[in-house]
């Protein structure tokens, strides 16, 4: 007799169900949704993520078509695959939404953030952030005696490490505009 029981109904153990489970699985996704430009339709896409507990890692807006008052606006968030889903499904549903377009599955695109970055310092910590930031292609856009302001511009991941990097040099403040984003291609 077998000293391997399997309960019925379990097919997580079974060697029929090879596949893994990645119903639980977060992922990150940018997506970009154009808009009409009027009043309130921010706070009601706003209030979509807000009313169902879904987070949003990254929002910027802008209008986009003048003629035809037209905003994008890309949103960074993270869910499991049918959190995704539903997301871009109620988007689409809220009227003044014209295009909803999952930029992470679509194919390639590019990503861009950028971010002020207050650092005070003096001798060797200042040496070493302006090292740093020739590094990291940051530029000085303000400077005084006790500190500097950078700009640097790229994706959020490089962003960050630039961050945790001045962090023990003198970090003050950071200031972050968001991810803006287009697909590669046509």
């Amino acid at each position: 007799m077998s000293a391997l029981k399997i309960k019925k109904g379990s097919t997580k153990h079974s060697a029929y169900n090879l596949r893994p489970d990645f119903s639980d699985v977060t992922e990150t996704h940018t997506l970009a949704v154009v808009v009409d430009n009027e009043a309130g339709v921010l706070a009601r896409v706003i209030g979509l993520f807000s009313g169902r507990g879904y987070n949003i890692d990254s929002l910027t807006v802008a209008e986009t078509d003048h003629e035809g008052h037209r905003s994008r606006i890309t949103i960074v968030t993270t869910g499991t695959p049918q959190v995704i889903e539903q997301i871009k499904a109620q988007l689409g549903r809220i009227v003044p939404v014209h295009e909803v377009h999952d930029l992470t599955v679509e194919g390639p695109s590019v990503e861009r953030e950028l971010a002020l970055l207050k650092v005070s310092g003096t001798g060797e910590k200042r040496v070493e952030a302006l090292r740093l930031a020739d590094i990291f292609r940051a530029n000085v856009m303000d400077s005084t005696l006790e500190s500097f302001i950078f700009e640097i511009t790229g994706t959020p991941d490089k962003i960050d490490a630039f961050a945790q990097l001045m962090g023990p040099l003198g970090l003050i403040e950071v200031a972050r505009t968001g991810v803006a984003a287009l697909s590669r291609g046509q």
